[in-house]
């Protein structure tokens, strides 16, 4: 990242600031000026009694001041120049099977939800991996496509924050949640897939059992990897279900038997992760990502951000508070 300006030349009128002190010192262009004020009044020639009151109106004068450096700034035309990286062959595949289920509601993980806490690792893991494409399943008692394998992570990044316990029903269907992602996974042409599983409990729903859904992943050459998210023993959980409106509240007693898990992902080429913390999910989904990282060729491209408006909208603001400041509080005539 590098700062440049468009209009360099505008900086000269920064030159007008120490010459209009100087010509004021020799009694040139002298500004004329007839305060007048309503309190702390102190004799012939007015001046401010109160240090505070001082205090605010030398305030008042620097906020001037870099109200007028600010438009220097604007007319100078700030840009910022960012470098970024343009991906000219595909990289990995990643399908991550979310579990929506009640459970996942289990407030068990540095404070909060299993669901916020896999959110939001999956938002970091995308911003910092770019070169991967990526597509979001979530799995109840059924399953759907959220998000098709796809680079827009932007899309992907809006629709985590749109996930809510129990939107696909109160079951775990796993067999159903893998399939799906296998079926929307295998016509894909990038070099390597993987599905990431992340999920708080056993199958117990659905009519595809896990086992069959991990053989549907190895026929299609399609990696799996399971990830079993929550701690053990009885953790809070309140959630509110979407269909019904009505608010669940307790605890849940967690304890579930993740060997399942541990085969299908191993099975498939993959392996499982038992994380209890967002640190411990956010690196076992990088070394996930970074196992299926595969050489792309790439070419930077320069990115220009121009900052003309930000800069004139701070010059605004300090003019308005100078303002402000003088005629309200301290009852001067401008």
């Amino acid at each position: 990242m590098s700062v440049d300006f468009m209009n360099p030349a505008s900086f000269l009128l920064l030159l007008l600031i120490p010459l209009l002190y100087t010509f004021r010192k020799i009694k040139v262009f002298n500004q004329i000026s007839l305060p007048l004020s309503f309190s702390d009044w102190n004799g012939w020639v007015f001046t401010w009694n109160d240090k505070f009151r001082k205090f605010v109106s030398l305030f008042a004068e620097i906020l001037c001041l870099a109200g007028y450096v600010a438009i220097v700034i604007a007319l100078a035309e700030p840009v910022v120049h960012h470098q970024e990286r343009v991906y000219t062959s595909r990289g990995t595949d990643v399908m991550f099977v979310l579990d929506t289920s009640p459970s996942m509601a289990a407030r068990d993980i540095n404070g909060v939800t299993r669901i916020e806490a896999a959110c939001s690792t999956i938002d970091k893991i995308v911003d910092a991996n770019p070169g991967a494409s990526y597509g979001l399943v979530v799995m109840g008692s059924q399953a759907a496509v959220v998000v098709p394998v796809t680079n827009d992570k932007e899309t992907l990044k809006s629709r985590l924050e749109t996930i809510t316990i129990g939107l696909m029903g109160e079951g775990t269907a796993i067999g159903t949640g893998l399939s799906t992602a296998v079926y929307h996974m295998k016509s894909t042409v990038a070099k390597r897939k993987c599905i990431v599983l992340l999920t708080d409990g056993e199958n117990n729903a659905g009519e595809i059992h896990p086992e069959t859904a991990c053989g549907l992943a190895i026929k299609n050459g399609i990696v799996l990897y399971t990830v079993g998210i929550g701690t053990k023993g009885t953790v809070p959980l309140e959630y509110v279900n979407p269909i019904t409106g009505k608010n669940y509240s307790g605890y849940l007693d967690s304890n579930f038997d993740s060997t399942g898990l541990e085969q299908i992902a191993v099975a498939a080429g993959g392996r499982y992760y038992s994380v209890e913390t967002v640190s411990a999910m956010n690196m076992a989904l990088s070394s996930i990502i970074k196992k299926q990282d595969v050489v792309q060729s790439y070419y930077m491209k320069t990115i220009d951000e121009y900052y003309y408006q930000n800069v004139l909208a701070v010059a605004i603001v300090c003019f308005i508070l100078a303002w402000i400041i003088k005629r309200i509080y301290l009852k001067e005539f401008m």
